[in-house]
């Protein structure tokens, strides 16, 4: 019996430390295991007495728990409702700041702010001077309703107006650094431009240089003497001051051996110096290209001549007297147009043909360029690269 009472007051001890457990921690699987076990090996009677007393402990600390979670739920309620509080507070501190410094702003106290107003506002309060184009921007930026002026919803105060300020002095040191680094670039390329004229002297020409740009159409004049026989050889055509000076010059140039080949040469060779006027090196150019022009009908006439003389026929003189005027007088228009344009200044770029062909020729600014030390060099010609890896493919190949 003694036994028995001691058993019994165990397990009621090992009850409520499970109950003092089940309020402190969650028990385990393997503990309520245990407790069932030892459930069982005890009378009835004292099993529904220890099974009473863990269920009033389990039911009592749910109880606790939940009222744990409502106490931090009320909690976190608490704190949100301060902090709107505290926002609410310092919204209408910020409002009433910025009533009171609309109020001040507002000199002729009529409700709204003008850009005079807010322009000297600004000014005192930030204590630096204003250009009315800033506070354009400024009453453009807050003005929602658009009618030029601030009302009490749209002024937003001192120190939003301070920070837009600095952000518009930004934007405008970041566009003048801009403008200034697009400027340098210009007069950089101004000055590459510049420098690609002066070797080329593409300028406008000197009056000694219109004169001498007259020169070079000498030479398809001499070679053209030929056609005009008929009109020079006239009767009284010798006393033409015209005829006269032609003779001579013609006397002259007929007397130089290979005058032709060598007004050939010269006039090619001098129009690839660059330091020579455009107007120089173009008349130059097209005075070579007439020249070249003229061989043509002398060529179509021995042509006709020789196919009319193996059908035993002749050109009648008249005809071939108008043919070759023709041919003369032609050229002395187109000599005449670049002539008189040359001494205006005017590069005589008017042929048909002829002066397409030299305007190709010619060189211009775009075909040069600048190298880092100042050294101006010729651009490769388009398509020259893929021509040159060509030939060095067709001569691995052979």
């Amino acid at each position: 019996m003694y036994i028995k009472s001691i058993t019994i007051a165990t397990l009621c001890l090992a009850s409520t430390s499970d109950a003092f457990t089940i309020g402190s921690a969650p028990r385990t699987a393997a503990s309520i295991q245990t407790r069932y076990l030892q459930a069982r090996t005890l009378p009835t009677g004292a099993t529904t007495a220890s099974t009473f007393r863990s269920t009033s402990a389990l039911s009592m600390a749910e109880m606790d728990a939940d009222d744990e979670i409502q106490r931090l739920k009320s909690m976190a309620a608490k704190l949100r409702a301060d902090a709107a509080n505290l926002e609410a507070e310092k919204a209408q501190q910020k409002a009433d700041v910025a009533e009171k410094v609309f109020r001040k702003f507002d000199t002729n106290q009529d409700g709204q702010i003008s850009e005079a107003e807010l322009k000297a506002g600004l000014e005192k309060a930030l204590k630096m001077e204003l250009s009315e184009k800033r506070v354009q921007e400024l009453i453009k930026e807050f003005d929602s309703s658009g009618d030029g002026t601030l009302q009490i919803d749209e002024f937003v105060g001192v120190e939003q107006f301070r920070n837009r300020l600095e952000a518009l002095s930004r934007e405008e040191k970041r566009l003048a650094a801009e403008a200034k680094k697009m400027a340098q670039k210009e007069s950089d390329f101004a000055a590459l431009q510049q420098a690609k004229m002066d070797i080329l002297n593409d300028g406008a020409p000197t009056n000694s240089d219109k004169v001498l740009s007259v020169l070079p159409y000498l030479f398809p004049l001499m070679d053209g003497l030929q056609y005009g026989r008929f009109l020079l050889g006239a009767e009284g055509a010798e006393s033409n001051p015209f005829v006269v000076v032609v003779a001579i010059l013609y006397s002259v140039y007929r007397a130089i051996p290979f005058s032709g080949f060598i007004a050939f040469f010269v006039l090619n060779f001098l129009q690839g110096n660059p330091g020579l006027n455009r107007l120089i090196r173009y008349n130059m150019q097209q005075a070579i290209f007439l020249d070249i022009a003229l061989f043509f009908p002398g060529l179509l006439t021995g042509v006709i001549g020789i196919i009319l003389g193996s059908q035993n026929i002749q050109l009648p003189e008249a005809v071939t007297q108008l043919s070759t005027d023709a041919i003369f007088v032609t050229l002395l228009a187109a000599l005449g147009y670049c002539a008189a344009s040359s001494l205006f200044g005017i590069e005589p770029n008017k042929l048909p043909i002829i002066s397409q062909a030299v305007g190709d020729r010619m060189p211009n600014v775009d075909m040069f360029d600048i190298d880092k030390e100042g050294n101006v060099f010729a651009k490769p010609r388009e398509g020259s690269e893929e021509e040159d890896k060509k030939d060095d493919d067709k001569k691995k190949d052979e």
